[in-house]
């Protein structure tokens, strides 16, 4: 029995710590892709952890915020060169990575809330600028601030089109074409897109 009175789900196994944390995450994850953001409780999601509801309220204090931390801990991080010296590189590994998050359940989970910004905007801004942010903005964004922190791109060059056009064209394929770029169209959207609109280093002029 739990320590709020409950049965167990058979099976289920007492955890403390990251491993509790981590099961926590999962289930609220499963509990919106099940139930959609809308119908989250507190308590489905204790259920599909198969721990004492009090669990939960110990480390948060709502289904909101126990998405932005499952979300902030399913997102990838891209970690550029540390010698900025490899920006096609960097970039090319940034739209892989991207793509093959957009395979797992953490990325539908994503999704499922940021497309629906007009039923949860304090959610939606959350997850940007706790989740997003805290990753530097999220693959080519990434790498591209990393390169300009290192003078390697000129700030002016990271108009708001330049920072998106690399993810944008990912997921318009995705859209088009009902399955993810392979890795030859992913290296021609950095040849033909990103880098060309970047135009030269700064000093290249």
């Amino acid at each position: 029995m739990s320590d709020d009175g409950r049965e167990r789900r058979p099976g289920a196994t007492r955890r403390r710590g990251e491993e509790l944390v981590r099961a926590i995450h999962e289930a609220a994850i499963e509990e919106l892709l099940a139930v959609g953001v809308d119908r989250m409780t507190m308590e489905g999601i204790a259920r599909r952890a198969a721990t004492a509801k009090t669990s939960l309220y110990r480390r948060w204090s709502s289904t909101e915020e126990i998405l932005i931390d499952a979300f902030l801990r399913v997102f990838p991080q891209e970690e550029p060169s540390p010698s900025s010296d490899d920006l096609r590189g960097d970039l090319v590994r940034a739209l892989r990575m991207m793509r093959d998050w957009m395979t797992t359940v953490g990325a539908r989970a994503v999704a499922e809330v940021v497309t629906a910004r007009d039923r949860n905007p304090g959610l939606v801004e959350a997850v940007y600028a706790r989740v997003f942010g805290k990753r530097g903005g999220g693959f080519t964004q990434t790498v591209l601030r990393h390169y300009v922190a290192h003078g390697a791109i000129a700030p002016a060059r990271l108009t708001p089109v330049v920072l998106d056009i690399g993810e944008a064209l990912v997921v318009k394929y995705r859209m088009d074409h009902s399955e993810l770029p392979d890795d030859a169209y992913i290296d021609a959207v950095v040849d033909h897109a990103i880098l060309p609109a970047l135009g030269p280093p700064p000093g290249g002029d």
